[in-house]
């Protein structure tokens, strides 16, 4: 009998997904918001995702064996309650109850978890839920998914779970290994989104920006160190100004922040708008170093032991999605390779509690070589989406579609690309994506201010050939899934200028054909077009949406920017007749 093992999140109320394991194979996973249409899907449960992993998989509800919830109850008799209680003593009525009613939190998850079971299906009678701890899961979804046979360094950093904040650990034989874990309020992650949210964005989706804002200012400029240290194995955040609860929330317009006043006392007003200026890029420089630094004396009191022996880790968590950190880390000579769950938010611990069950039960989970695990559509669907769109789009079927694409974007025409399975995780990896040729000066700014309407400081980033990657990036370091940042190598600066950031790095990917082929013969040809294997890729969305899903989605976005070219599957949808440079002659118009 084969073990089906279903993982849910949305434990905290952000990112639901679901993840299906059968044998050990990851099947399906998908995030929420990509069918809700909602970014972060807040105070949603994951019905959609885990319809969909069922439905690709053929299997019912009475198939699986388990579900896998990333939350867990915490017990009284361990430290994590009582150090929230003594470190938040200023607000009484939440020491207390973290004390006296410590597991509400997971209590109320779980009753909306089997609600959520019910709608799909499920007899609670015969489910069995598996509660694993929050940063277990997130050491899992690294750990178990990265293949290491040796024995593993494992990290987790992000906001906080139930109550940790922090993880260190091992894995070794398939087993995970706790070493130490810190508590809220001692959260590096909860300190970078709070720095995030007195930058002007929103935590839990804005710290990316700052890391993005990070390079354009100088982190000499204002000492941060007051915010937080390590000392003697143990991560303090300063309450009087970060991570704060209650009365010492700075508010404004009557929301709460978790910065205080007394930080916009030191600092000056929050940023508002959507400029990079003086001083706050100086901010943004100097809480990026903080936590780079704060982050590799961390690895070295806990992890240096293990690095040493095998040069291996493991890193998960919102924290791991610091692209800049991981360059640091790949850096160290203690390193031979990082492995980063590509889902390293909260979505990927629905990955996390089903491999980590799984393991539990005997049956090992495989490698993450990709992360193709969405839904995907046939050229028929894509054309009944086209028949139903209100904007009644200009389509025709084409073949040779890398080799016209390429064509278009050497061309400098963005182009919206859209081909099999949908991606997991927050990075377009070549499935949802909008692209470029990173060699066509002003290709960035054009696709920044007419397509996605974001921040002009934003970067963009490269996907390239596994032939390209050692060349462009110095280095032969793994990097299927964007988590890294490397120095672009002196003459491939010149070549692909649109995808070198300010501080002269690029957060690659670097693909192998067999786990996207068509991408990959995408950017053999631009190879052939430009000299160079190399295609600027930013995800298929607008600002403050998620990444597309479905054709309508697409065409929907597609029609809400200054796009003219969107090919799905092999399906090309223009704007208008005229502006296709794709010859009547050769192509099958099926309109």
């Amino acid at each position: 009998m084969a073990l089906t093992l279903l993982g849910l999140s949305g434990a905290l109320t952000h990112d639901p997904s679901a993840a299906l394991y059968i044998d050990g194979v990851l099947v399906a996973a998908a995030e929420e918001e990509r069918f809700v249409r909602d970014k972060h899907a807040k105070n949603r449960m994951p019905y959609e995702a885990a319809k969909f992993c069922l439905d690709f998989a053929g299997i019912k509800p009475a198939d699986v064996d388990a579900v896998a919830i990333p939350f867990a109850p915490i017990s009284l008799s361990e430290p994590a309650r009582w150090h929230y209680a003594k470190r938040y003593w200023y607000a009484p009525e939440r020491a207390l109850d973290a004390i006296l009613s410590g597991n509400r939190r997971y209590y109320r998850y779980r009753k909306r978890i089997e609600w959520c079971l019910q709608q799909l299906g499920f007899d609670l009678k015969k489910t069995e839920i598996v509660p694993v701890e929050h940063h277990l899961a997130h050491a899992a979804s690294a750990y178990h998914c990265s293949g290491f046979q040796e024995k593993t360094a494992i990290l987790g950093i992000d906001g906080k779970g139930e109550y940790a904040t922090t993880f260190f650990g091992y894995g070794e034989n398939g087993r995970i290994h706790k070493l130490k874990e810190f508590y809220d309020p001692d959260s590096l992650g909860g300190l970078y989104g709070a720095l995030t949210e007195y930058l002007g964005f929103e935590m839990l989706d804005g710290e990316y920006k700052v890391m993005g804002m990070a390079p354009y200012g100088d982190p000499g400029r204002y000492d941060f160190s007051r915010l937080a240290k390590f000392e003697n194995g143990e991560l303090t955040i300063n309450t009087d100004y970060a991570n704060v609860i209650g009365l010492r929330r700075y508010k404004e317009n009557g929301k709460g922040y978790y910065f205080s006043p007394k930080l916009v006392d030191w600092l000056g007003p929050r940023r508002s708008g959507d400029v990079a200026d003086d001083p706050y890029i100086h901010y943004a420089a100097s809480m990026q170093k903080l936590f780079e630094d704060l982050s590799l004396q961390m690895i070295d009191y806990y992890l240096a032991d293990i690095l040493r022996d095998t040069g291996r880790l493991a890193f998960s968590g919102g924290g791991a999605l610091n692209v800049k950190l991981n360059q640091k880390i790949i850096a160290r000579p203690d390193v031979r390779e990082l492995f980063v769950q590509p889902a390293s938010g909260d979505a990927g611990t629905a990955v996390g509690a089903a491999a980590y069950v799984s393991v539990q039960r005997g049956v090992a989970v495989e490698k993450m070589e990709h992360v193709y695990l969405g839904p995907a559509y046939s050229n028929e669907d894509v054309i009944a989406a086209c028949a139903r769109h209100p904007a009644q789009p200009a389509w025709q079927r084409i073949g040779q579609v890398p080799q016209r694409v390429a064509r278009l974007l050497a061309d400098g025409h963005p182009v919206a690309w859209f081909q099999g399975r949908m991606e997991f995780g927050p990075r377009a990896l070549g499935g949802r994506s909008i692209l470029g040729c990173p060699s066509v000066a002003g290709v960035a700014d054009r696709i920044n201010a007419q397509i996605k309407f974001r921040e002009r400081w934003r970067p963009f980033c490269p996907s390239m050939l596994d032939s390209v990657g050692p060349q462009m990036l110095n280095s032969g370091h793994p990097a299927p899934f964007m988590t890294f940042t490397f120095e672009v190598a002196q003459g491939w600066k010149e070549r692909v200028p649109e995808v070198v950031h300010e501080d002269g790095t690029s957060r690659a990917q670097v693909l192998k054909r067999e786990y996207n082929p068509r991408y990959h013969d995408l950017m053999s040809e631009l190879e052939k077009l430009t000299g160079n294997g190399v295609v600027l890729n930013t995800s298929l969305n607008r600002r403050g949406e998620p990444m597309i899903c479905s054709p309508t989605d697409a065409l929907n976005m597609f029609f809400g920017s200054d796009l003219q070219y969107l090919v799905m599957e092999d399906i090309l949808v223009v704007k208008a007749a005229e502006t296709c440079a794709v010859p009547a002659s050769q192509v099958d118009i099926r309109n």
